[in-house]
């Protein structure tokens, strides 16, 4: 990565006064978060949105990480699934779920003095199945990644220079991305995925999925961690574990994690 880009990160969020950013606590936001608090100080705020489709654990460390990265940080409430158009789960889900996160930052920029949210989207994701930009842009959110054309892989040799803990963290998408579009989502369905997840990190898979299928489960790990949860005893506990929650079969997916293999066939994914 050119150590232009990470002085232009720097020169744009400058340019906004204040900022909240829409911080998940992932690579891209924690970047953005980490070179505002050194560029705007106190005039910077992250902000983590709870939810039932926030996988567990990740306020918990989103909240660890933005202290080691001396930002202020608070977490708000958003209430995506209690919206019909959400919980309907067509293809355009994102796009309600990010509708009602700007929505929420959005009240909280105007409460810290006319802040400028941004975000933490990067250059790839405009090539990616994304209905989420569009809300951002109806909300007037800026994606400082973008502005300086700085994609994944320099996302991550940025925050690994800026000594970001998580410069290597897997994606941690929305729980409701695990289940196919069409099929109506409810929160006891969120609960279930996001706990069967917990499962497979708590055996150590760090980058994991459980795609849902009615009552059929298809686990993803990374293609060098099948064997291992082929493994007897590795298999016979996932497979307890995942029908304690209510799943009636529990397949692995033998082409491994793959990001967006619920899109719809013509998207990007």
């Amino acid at each position: 990565m050119s150590p232009t880009k990470l002085g232009q990160l720097h020169e744009v969020l400058a340019g906004a006064d204040r900022v909240v950013v829409a911080y998940s606590g992932g690579t891209d936001s924690a970047l953005v978060a980490a070179v505002a608090a050194r560029t705007l100080g106190d005039r910077a705020l992250a902000v983590t949105a709870v939810s039932p489709s926030l996988p567990p654990g990740e306020a918990e460390q989103a909240a660890q990480v933005a202290a080691l990265l001396g930002i202020r940080h608070r977490t708000v409430r958003t209430r995506e699934a209690e919206l019909p158009a959400y919980l309907a789960n067509g293809t355009d889900r994102c796009y309600h779920c990010k509708s009602e996160l700007y929505e929420v930052l959005g009240a909280v920029a105007a409460d810290a003095g006319g802040a400028q949210v941004v975000s933490g989207a990067n250059a790839d994701d405009l090539g990616d199945f994304r209905p989420g930009l569009r809300a951002a842009a109806e909300h007037g959110v800026r994606h400082p990644l973008v502005e300086v054309g700085m994609t994944k892989p320099e996302v991550r040799l940025a925050a690994r220079e800026l000594g970001i803990p998580t410069w290597d963290k897997p994606a941690s998408a929305c729980l409701s991305s695990r289940i196919a579009f069409g099929v109506t989502i409810s929160v006891e369905m969120l609960s279930k995925v996001g706990r069967a997840e917990r499962v497979l990190k708590d055996l150590g898979f760090v980058q994991c999925r459980v795609r849902v299928h009615a009552d059929l489960v298809r686990v993803e790990v990374e293609p060098a961690d099948l064997q291992r949860l082929a493994e007897p005893e590795v298999r016979e506990r996932v497979v307890e574990s995942l029908k304690a929650l209510g799943y009636r079969y529990v397949t692995l997916d033998l082409e491994g994690f793959r990001s967006g293999s619920m899109n719809p066939p013509d998207a990007s994914s």
